[in-house]
């Protein structure tokens, strides 16, 4: 009898510490800054809610979630508040206390047949969908949100400021300032009006692309597995329940494994996930352990649970009640634009206070008939309309609308709309390899027993000729494969598809069991070797082992000669157990003392046979291939002490796993790479992107997909490994050669490396950052921790890190990403701990990058448009009106048509602007560096198109008043004072009339501003706005068309004119403008073609 050591054991089993062993302490970490989803514990439901991915996380990662993990502490008061509510309601049910042969029976259902469909669809009307009551919908705050958001608030007390210089203050009360404040007053509830029709909008898209989201379970009804949405639960259904999964109800435990364990975090804040069990283990019903809570994910282990509580009745559904959701953070797109509402508003306020300081010091005593004080809150109103660009916040929410829109035809689920925009900055991509680069489709193509290779094919061709009976002597070796394929094994056939054909029949399960399931059905029907066996105990795979064990007891003695060689077979006895193990052969081979031959005995594993097999592993990844290795080993019923049911049966279990096994053969699964993913790797490379893989499979297996997928795009021979990178600091690379590598190189130059996980934890500082440098690198055999270090050293590096993932083991470096991408066939914790979800296909993902950079680049030009005119021109007619004593060229009233209605439609149409051709060969950029707005960007608005506005608008007023009689000298520093000969209603009629051309000037100049501005660096011939589906944006058109019928409206309708002081305006200030305009147009293509033609240039150097 073997003797079971306990503490040997003990020191051998996998510990989860509080420590990351692959953290290097010392190393200061960057602050990651992430957007929260929209947290809301109602939605915790399903799938497709918001999720706090730092609740979401498994216990294995749980250790290295504490340092990325978003603090709870601002609401753990209301949540508790919400729990004891709940514990009351809760304390009378008996679920937990109840013995499960009563649940079957109040719940009218059977753990062998589970519900019929009758049942399940009478229930469903009866009590309801399982989904949770919609939260409260807070109306006034929404409202007032409409109101005051962007710069309401300011519209708002302009225009209350203008009515009181109206009266009382107003002697006589002016007209043009009740106007004035109406229309302020309008355009305030005008924005309100926009605001809400764009939140309705952009909502509305948000839960139909939502809705897109499968949201689906594996359930026992009419005896058979069926998958069914999760919102067709009814109490009285029997769960299934595997790692990776969110418990979609409140449910009893009736089976569980051992290692099975639950993270309920979200409900209880307890870090460590508990373990889950058959037998209630506390009174309280939301203590006990037996029960599994509705939002709480399975983070290991496997369980077969019964219904209890659906929808509002769970304790999930309580609690969604009484609490509301946190705060969500500001995005990086958010900061930069509060930025530069702030530096605007600081520059307003600067000249309010310089025009108001002039004002009092000087025109108040010098000319105090000159500007009273009416005239200088208006003036000071003026200013600050003026200098503040309305149409931003509207374009901003146009721009997310049309994100919105954009990601819904491409089936991408964005938890928060405005996380596209860190896209637009991602410079390092780290992929995980299965079922991201892969179809996740996988199929055996080789399989092999001792040294003998054989196809699918020539397996069947074996068993038929040499398998059952084999009374004659006849060898079963393939039947020994078959068996453990179909015995070790977590997948089971859904019974829907049963009457179909083998490859078209669903099966419930990881990849890799679905491949082997299916391999071993096609040798024979694997339930029939189910029945010959009985499952004792489980251990499902996970990233650490990278095995899966399954004990089994004989049911029907026919088992033993299809699964054991004759001589282990006849000394088989019925309380004997068969250990079947599968998993990654190097971590299993060491452990096989045995193997089986082609005649199906079993032999010694001596070391040329050994040899052998591990060619032929290696050879299978070399192709591609994922290598799975299984094996058996019989234990006699004395050789274990604990039973099935007890906690020690699993530490002895894994005791006995450690040596003797027997290798039964070896199969080698394809999983092909997305058809989409070498075009895509393409072009992401092409926009400056590095792209990484971050796998846990074998290196070969990995540098071969890499290979495929475009990756790896170096020769073999020239990709390097760990002796590549240099553990002394004398390889520290100067600023110089930083700047180099900096710089685009040829493909041709590109570098490539592969390292394991057992490597990256032996690397240093310098090494670290040496292999951050290379182009193409391969990262296989990795566990959580690892892949989180990868993403913690790139950003370290001030690099923006893409993740993305589809397996359990992807969630934490999901969550640490500064956006993480799943899958959505990926697993539930992993799509919770996203930023983003990939409904269809991988390629998606470039669309994403690409309107991440567009969001940005459209904001820059909207921003690049409101300076110029509605900002500079405007300010400096009451400039000079303060200071110089002359006449205000451009009226206050017509200050605010153009910031409030002819600019604002323009600005936001610009949010529609189609991507440039270059968007995606341009490197990414840098938030800490390209800013956005900058000084390049003021230069362009200001210094350039800015000075030609204003200078031109001047001169046209000027010129007109000039050609009137009243000369420029007859009003400069004069304050008011005409010469005798010019009559005064004369002079304000001329002026009016002069307002007005100043007006249409900006007006008619600001179109040909608004086609220059489309493009940052590609002509308007390459990228033209109409005539052309890729680049065209119609939406110009009626722009322009809005600004000329405003102004027409507001100067020739003569009822205007007397209230506000408008005219009309002759006929050829519609047309000197618009040459001024082509004058703008040609200046910036010259500008274009230079930055294009020499774009280390000086004008591309100061290229906005």
């Amino acid at each position: 009898m073997v003797e079971f050591n306990e503490e040997k054991q003990k020191a051998s089993r996998i510990q989860w510490t509080d420590a990351d062993v692959e953290a290097d302490l010392t190393r200061p970490r960057p602050t990651l800054h992430r957007s929260n989803s929209n947290i809301s514990i109602n939605s915790m439901h399903s799938r497709r809610g918001s999720i706090d991915p730092a609740s979401a996380l498994p216990i294995q990662y749980r250790t290295v979630s504490f340092q990325i993990a978003e603090s709870k502490e601002k609401n753990a008061a209301e949540i508790q508040k919400a729990k004891d509510s709940a514990a009351k309601e809760f304390a009378n049910l008996d679920w937990h206390t109840i013995a499960p042969n009563e649940i079957y029976t109040r719940l009218s259902t059977s753990p062998q047949q589970g519900l019929s469909t009758e049942q399940a669809k009478h229930r469903l009307t009866e009590y309801g969908k399982n989904t949770p009551s919609p939260p409260p919908t807070h109306y006034f705050q929404q409202i007032f949100g409409y109101f005051f958001r962007g710069f309401g608030s300011i519209l708002l007390v302009g225009s209350i400021l203008v009515f009181v210089s109206w009266k009382p203050l107003g002697e006589p009360p002016a007209q043009a300032n009740l106007a004035l404040a109406i229309v302020l007053l309008a355009v305030f509830f005008i924005q309100a009006g926009f605001n809400a029709w764009q939140d309705w909008s952009s909502s509305r898209v948000m839960a139909s692309i939502t809705t897109m989201l499968p949201d689906s379970c594996v359930l026992l009804r009419d005896g058979g597995q069926v998958t069914i949405v999760a919102s067709d639960i009814v109490s009285g259904d029997f769960l299934y329940i595997k790692a990776g999964n969110k418990l979609p109800a409140d449910v009893r435990f009736i089976e569980i494994s051992s290692d099975a364990k639950l993270d309920r975090s979200i409900l209880t804040g307890e870090s460590a996930p508990l373990p889950g069990t058959v037998d209630s283990t506390d009174d309280n019903y939301l203590e006990t352990r037996c029960i599994g809570l509705q939002g709480t994910h399975c983070v290991s282990g496997s369980g077969i649970g019964v219904v209890v509580s659906t929808g509002d009745s769970t304790v999930f559904g309580k609690i969604a009640k009484m609490t509301n959701a946190p705060k969500t953070g500001m995005t990086t797109l958010e900061r930069e634009v509060l930025n530069f509402v702030i530096v605007i508003c600081s520059i307003m306020l600067s000249m309010i206070i310089v025009v108001i300081i002039v004002w009092a010091a000087y025109l108040r005593k010098q000319h105090p008939d000159w500007i009273n004080v009416p005239t200088l809150i208006v003036d000071c109103v003026s200013v600050a309309i003026a200098f503040i660009p309305e149409g931003l916040p509207i374009a901003l929410t146009a721009s997310l609308t049309i994100t919105a829109n954009l990601m819904r035809k491409n089936k991408i689920l964005c938890k928060s709309l405005k996380t596209v925009e860190t896209l637009g900055a991602v410079s390092v991509i780290c992929s995980d390899k299965t079922g991201t680069l892969t179809k996740n489709k996988m199929h055996v193509m080789d399989c092999s027993i001792g040294t003998h290779k054989m196809d699918p094919q020539s397996a069947r061709d074996e068993m038929h000729q040499y398998g059952l009976p084999v009374e004659g002597g006849r060898a079963n070796a393939v039947s020994q494969l078959r068996s453990i394929a179909g015995l070790c094994n977590s997948g089971e056939f859904d019974a829907a598809t049963n009457n179909l054909p083998l490859h078209e029949r669903k099966i419930n399960g990881d990849a890799t069991d679905q491949a082997i399931l299916r391999f071993s059905e096609s040798l024979g029907p694997v339930s029939e070797l189910r029945q010959m066996w009985k499952k004792t105990f489980e251990l499902a795979f996970n990233s650490k082992n990278k095995y899966m064990i399954r004990t089994l007891e004989v049911a029907q003695e026919e088992g033993l000669a299809l699964a054991l060689p004759s001589t282990e077979a006849s000394s088989f006895r019925p309380q004997d157990t068969l250990l079947t193990i599968k998993g990654a052969p190097d971590v299993l081979i060491g452990r096989c003392t045995k193997y089986t031959t082609m005649e199906g005995d079993s032999k010694v594993l001596d070391v040329a046979t050994r040899t052998k097999i591990e060619a032929i592993k290696d050879i299978w990844s070399s192709q591609g291939r994922r290598v799975i290795l299984l094996a058996r080993k019989t234990v006699c019923k004395e050789q274990i002490r604990a039973l099935p049911s007890s906690s020690q049966f699993e530490d002895e279990v894994l005791y006995h796993a450690r040596e003797g096994l027997t290798l039964v053969g070896l199969v080698g699964i394809v999983d092909p790479p997305r058809d989409e993913i070498p075009s895509v790797v393409k072009i992401l490379r092409g926009a400056g992107i590095r792209i990484f893989m971050v796998t846990g499979d074998f290196a070969l297996t990995a540098q071969a997909i890499a290979t495929e997928c475009g990756i790896i795009t170096n020769p073999p021979n020239l990709v390097k490994n760990i002796s590549a990178l240099s553990r002394e600091d004398a390889y520290s690379i100067s600023d110089s050669d930083e700047k180099k590598n900096l710089e685009v190189v040829p493909e041709a130059a590109k570098t490539s490396i592969i390292l394991s996980g057992p490597e990256l934890i032996t690397l240093n500082e310098y090494q670290w950052e040496q292999l951050c440098r290379y182009d193409e690198i391969v990262f296989a055999r990795t566990t959580p921790e690892q892949k989180l270090r990868i993403v913690r050293e790139f950003q370290s590096r001030d690099e923006i890190v893409g993740m993305t993932g589809d397996g359990v083991n992807d969630a934490p470096s999901l969550k640490a990403a500064d956006i993480g991408i799943a899958l959505g066939s990926g697993s539930d914790i992993a799509i919770e701990a996203a930023d983003m979800v990939l409904l269809e296909s991988f390629s998606a993902v470039v669309e994403a990058v690409q309107y991440g950079r567009v969001v940005f680049d459209n904001l820059k030009k909207t921003i690049a448009y409101l300076l110029p005119a509605g900002s500079f021109s405007e300010f400096w007619p009451v400039f000079t009106n303060v200071v110089f004593g002359l006449p205000q060229v451009l009226s206050s009233f017509l200050m605010i048509i153009i910031c409030c209605f002819t600019d604002c439609a323009a600005a936001t149409v610009l949010a529609y602007e189609t991507p440039e051709a270059d968007v995606l060969l341009r490197r990414p950029r840098k938030p800490k560096v390209d800013r956005l707005v900058d000084w390049k960007l003021m230069l362009q608005s200001y210094g350039f198109i800015g000075v030609i506005e204003t200078l031109t608008s001047f001169a046209m007023s000027y010129w007109y008043l000039q050609r009137s009689g009243i000369s420029f000298g007859d009003l400069w520093f004069q304050y008011g004072s005409l010469p005798a000969s010019i009559d005064q209603d004369y002079a304000n009629a001329r002026l009016a009339e002069a307002s007005s051309i100043y007006f249409v000037n900006l007006v008619v100049m600001q179109w040909f501003n608004l086609m220059a501005l489309r493009t940052r660096r590609l002509s308007i011939f390459q990228h033209p706005p109409a005539f052309n589906k890729t680049t065209q944006n119609l939406y110009l058109f009626p722009a322009i068309a809005f600004a000329l019928v405003m102004a027409i409206f507001w100067l020739y309708i003569p009822q205007l004119q007397n209230v506000l002081g408008t005219s009309s305006v002759p006929a050829e200030h519609f047309f000197l403008p618009a040459t001024f305009g082509l004058g703008i147009l040609f200046l910036d293509e010259g500008r274009k073609y230079a930055v294009r033609k020499w774009p280390k240039g000086v004008l591309a150097r100061c290229a906005w």
